[in-house]
């Protein structure tokens, strides 16, 4: 797959290098290509850095994973969404997120022109991102949206990050719910003194 990274820090640069690992095509967009975060990204395989308008001119899918402050103003640096899925892996944590919405993906929704717009990548930390095996057992990912294509893409990309499955959660109306899954993880690590090494397993009788 051709995939647009944009945000290239934690989450943003775990994910495409796992991503350039599996041979998908990686394109960093940044707004300055002489001056950006990770630019230790470029010695993967298989990626290279463009402006944002030309990542995403150039790809099939977008990540998203900056600030959730700047989802309005980066979304509308995008140009050209036209047949394109867009993987929303932000949270508003603690009110910090664009002003007037509830989560960060209907913020994408209102200013971009696709609808295969879900949400996924944005319920643990990156570190599990980076690693997601404990004691030989991959942790699960889970994905939300209406887009099914969206969906599908997402949960491809979950399993060659290394993630053991990637769940389906239902459609948009299901949005708030992930960034509440997301807060939990959060609580549990940063407030509650369990630490970053911990992660989510959906086991079954």
């Amino acid at each position: 797959m051709k995939i647009a990274i944009i945000g290239t820090g934690n989450v943003g640069g775990a994910l495409a290098t796992k991503w350039a690992n599996e041979e998908h095509e990686i394109k960093l967009g940044v707004r300055d290509v002489s001056s950006f975060k990770g630019k230790e990204l470029l010695t993967n395989p298989n990626t290279e850095v463009l402006t944002i308008e030309n990542a995403v001119k150039v790809s099939d899918i977008i990540l998203l994973s900056t600030p959730a402050t700047a989802t309005v103003e980066v979304v509308k640096s995008l140009g050209d969404t036209t047949g394109k899925i867009i993987i929303d892996a932000m949270n508003i944590v603690m009110g910090r997120g664009p002003q007037g919405y509830k989560h960060t993906t209907d913020a994408i929704l209102e200013n971009t022109k696709t609808k295969d717009v879900v949400k996924c990548f944005n319920t643990t930390g990156f570190n599990n991102m980076q690693n997601p095996n404990y004691r030989n057992i991959a942790l699960d990912l889970f994905v939300a949206g209406d887009s099914e294509k969206g969906k599908q893409a997402a949960i491809q990309l979950a399993k060659d990050a290394g993630f053991a499955e990637c769940y389906n959660i239902g459609g948009n109306d299901k949005f708030e719910l992930m960034e509440q899954f997301a807060w939990f993880w959060i609580n549990l690590a940063m407030f509650q003194g369990q630490g970053r090494e911990i992660g989510f397993k959906l086991l079954k009788r």
